[in-house]
């Protein structure tokens, strides 16, 4: 089958870093489903894996991508949940081959079905960042949902670093629509603003000013909750000031270094948010991002929340992968990009 995959971990400037390439299609298991992909997206762990990480042992090539929308075409002799002809979305697993090929094998409890509202290349965008949302805000921060919330009833701030990205696109409006929280996101641009207004962010603040002088013109020196999802390593010790006392601070990235003392006069707390952490390992609640999906997709076809597409670089091939993962490296970019259909 046809792939798109690299040999040796290079930039992204050099040839070789991102091949067309043939494969063999992938074996299925008693759990798996084997998916025709019909669009991917593109995200900061393919680009963080493509730079230093080699192929698997035993293996010519590794093949990137997670997010994937795409059509069940066969199933392992054990699932239950999806039939041949089922239109799916997932995120799959890092511990896998990746979904930037013609078919992918992945195990049905991490799959959902995709929204019918919108095509596979608007529902691509969706799940690696979505499942890491959700999570980050309701299963590692422990924010309750409300749902109806009204300005009046609104209680408690959310404090959103990098609200334009990936995850900061579709985590403003869960946060927004989902939660009682007042939700503070940061941009830098004016089309970066204007995106956070649009999904639902209250207020927006330049995380490239002083974040705490920020708040507090807007009477929130403090906020209960933080997601910090980009610079989290310079942004910590301002961070530090501004989350309450008892508060959290949820992260995504990956900073080298933390200075966690700086929440212990404040008894504040840190979370770790890693999606793959429940497919990689294979936790008891591995099913729990099926039903994540799933609630998603209901909620997409509500119109509650809406896909973070906003470049579309045609097929799926190694010379719009290219372009695809340069713009990821440029730290510029907004919401989602996507290939395929």
């Amino acid at each position: 089958m046809k792939a798109v995959g690299y040999t040796l971990p290079s930039p992204i400037e050099a040839p070789e870093a991102l091949l067309d390439i043939e494969v063999p299609e992938p074996e299925i298991g008693p759990r798996d489903l084997l998916v025709e992909i019909k669009a991917v997206s593109v995200n900061p762990v393919d680009v963080k894996v493509r730079a230093g990480t080699p192929p698997e042992p035993g293996s010519e090539y590794k093949v990137l991508g997670y997010d994937a929308a795409g059509v069940v075409v066969r199933r392992g002799r054990d699932c239950s949940l999806f039939k041949v002809g089922d239109e799916v979305w997932y995120a799959g697993s890092i511990a896998r081959q990746g979904t930037n090929a013609q078919f992918h094998a992945v195990d049905e409890r991490i799959v959902g079905s995709k929204p019918k509202s919108i095509g596979f290349a608007e529902a691509a965008a969706l799940p690696l960042t979505a499942i890491t949302a959700w999570e980050l805000l309701f299963d590692r921060l422990g924010i309750d949902q409300f749902k109806g919330a009204q300005a009046h009833q609104r209680k408690g701030v959310l404090l959103v670093i990098g609200g334009a990205g990936g995850v900061g696109s579709i985590l403003t409006q869960i946060a927004s629509k989902l939660t009682a929280l007042t939700v503070v996101a940061t941009a830098s641009r004016a089309e970066t603003v204007q995106w956070c207004y649009g999904n639902g962010a209250h207020f927006v603040i330049d995380h490239h000013r002083p974040m705490l002088q920020q708040m507090e013109e807007l009477k929130f020196p403090q906020a209960e909750y933080i997601a910090a999802l980009t610079g989290t390593e310079q942004h910590f010790p301002e961070l530090a000031k501004i989350v309450a006392p008892q508060g959290k601070i949820g992260i995504i990235d990956d900073p080298k270094h933390l200075d966690v003392k700086l929440l212990k006069r404040k008894s504040a707390s840190l979370h770790w948010e890693f999606m793959f952490t429940r497919p990689v390992f294979g936790t008891q609640d591995i099913l729990r991002q099926h039903d994540l999906l799933t609630e998603v997709a209901r909620l997409v076809d509500l119109g509650t929340l809406r896909t973070t597409v906003t470049q579309h670089l045609g097929a799926i091939n190694a010379q719009h992968l290219r372009r695809a993962h340069a713009m990821q490296e440029s730290g510029t970019a907004m919401g989602k990009t996507v290939l395929g259909v």
